[in-house]
């Protein structure tokens, strides 16, 4: 924030989260000139990771794979798939709903080569 004259004051905050979701907080600052009231939400993710399937089936043959998605936040999750590569179907859509945890179908179905 700001002091008259243009100078300005750090104010550093230090936000440790435990878990991913959302978090609110107000700071006030009261003085006998001013009152000034911040609010700050704060959206934490899970940490990313790199992960890999392997499908291991007869030539020509269709697989499945379901992929576990559990939503740890205080929100609903609504993803949109984009999926790539030849062969590779499954929703557009999927919602996860507050704590719950919801199998993403990917399936392999491979073209046969004339």
């Amino acid at each position: 924030f700001f002091l008259g004259g243009g100078d300005a004051v750090e104010f550093p905050i230090k936000f440790t989260p435990k878990k991913p979701g959302c978090y609110h907080c107000q700071i006030i600052l009261k003085s006998s000139y001013d009152i000034r009231v911040y609010e700050i939400e704060c959206m934490v993710n899970a940490d990313q990771a790199d992960a890999q399937l392997e499908f291991l089936i007869p030539a020509y043959q269709t697989v499945t794979q379901e992929i576990p998605i559990s939503n740890l936040s205080s929100e609903d999750w609504r993803f949109e798939a984009i999926l790539e590569g030849q062969g590779f179907h499954g929703p557009s859509v999927i919602n996860v709903p507050v704590g719950g945890t919801v199998p993403y179908p990917l399936t392999f179905k491979p073209i046969a080569e004339n």
